[in-house]
């Protein structure tokens, strides 16, 4: 899954791709480079990230969605607003990546009208508070707990088990120590019949372990991908394709 954020904050690659022509061209790249999926988000959700307007957000994301659509590319839109969302599955987006995991109301039942597949992540507060110093008893155990209510949610409202993937939500509420932790247990997320989602592409823990800057951290993050795929990760959301392909290709063999 290619990463393509639309956004002026993100913490990576905010502003780069805030011209919908740019963005377009950069997602086709990423394409070209091996990604299957491209993710599309117009609303930063980096620790401390004020809140966007739905109207704001559909500005940014629609025309880059259609345009990636028109050109055959499978693409998913990152959002948490049901507004954005039904908007984007009619721009042509087929999955939702949602870091609230349904919570907007209205969210399960057009993801479930629209028949799209959904990402559903694990977060500890909002973006504006998740970092504040977050504390679990067990990590994992807190996240599986978590994933079991959501899973209802979105069965209940018709979204079928093989059509939903989790995310345990890298870098959303956790301590450097609590990503790494996640990581090690990741496989036990297998056990709730879901695909399983992982996106740690340059995120701050790596940075924290290895005292690397945001645009050096490319590296780190092909270790932590390494490690999700062989512990059962189906999907893993990356920045930067190209190598991330490769990383990739050589751990499926090694799985």
């Amino acid at each position: 899954m290619g990463i393509l954020n639309v956004t002026p904050d993100s913490f990576s690659d905010g502003g780069r791709f805030d011209d919908p022509g740019r963005a377009a061209a950069h997602g086709l790249r990423m394409v070209r480079d091996g990604a299957d999926l491209v993710d599309v988000g117009g609303e930063s959700t980096r620790p401390g990230a004020r809140a966007v307007p739905a109207a704001e957000e559909r500005r940014r994301v629609l025309p880059v969605i259609e345009r990636l659509a028109r050109a055959g590319v499978l693409v998913s839109v990152d959002t948490s607003k049901t507004a954005v969302a039904e908007a984007a599955f009619g721009a042509g987006a087929k999955i939702l990546n949602d870091v609230t995991a349904l919570r907007s109301p209205g969210m399960a039942r057009a993801a479930a009208r629209a028949g799209v597949a959904v990402v559903l992540m694990h977060m500890k507060g909002t973006p504006r508070t998740m970092q504040r110093n977050p504390r679990y008893r067990d990590v994992v155990a807190e996240i599986l707990r978590y994933f079991r209510e959501k899973l209802k949610i979105a069965l209940r409202a018709g979204i079928p088990r093989d059509k939903i993937a989790l995310d345990p939500g890298f870098g959303f509420g956790k301590s450097p120590e609590h990503n790494v932790e996640i990581l090690r247990r990741l496989d036990e997320f297998r056990g709730l019949g879901c695909a399983l989602a992982v996106g740690t592409s340059r995120k701050s823990f790596i940075g924290h372990f290895l005292a690397r800057p945001v645009g050096k951290r490319a590296s780190g993050t092909a270790a932590t991908v390494a490690a999700a795929i062989l512990r059962g990760a189906d999907v893993v959301r990356v920045h930067d394709v190209r190598e991330m392909v490769d990383v990739a290709r050589m751990t499926d063999l090694l799985r």
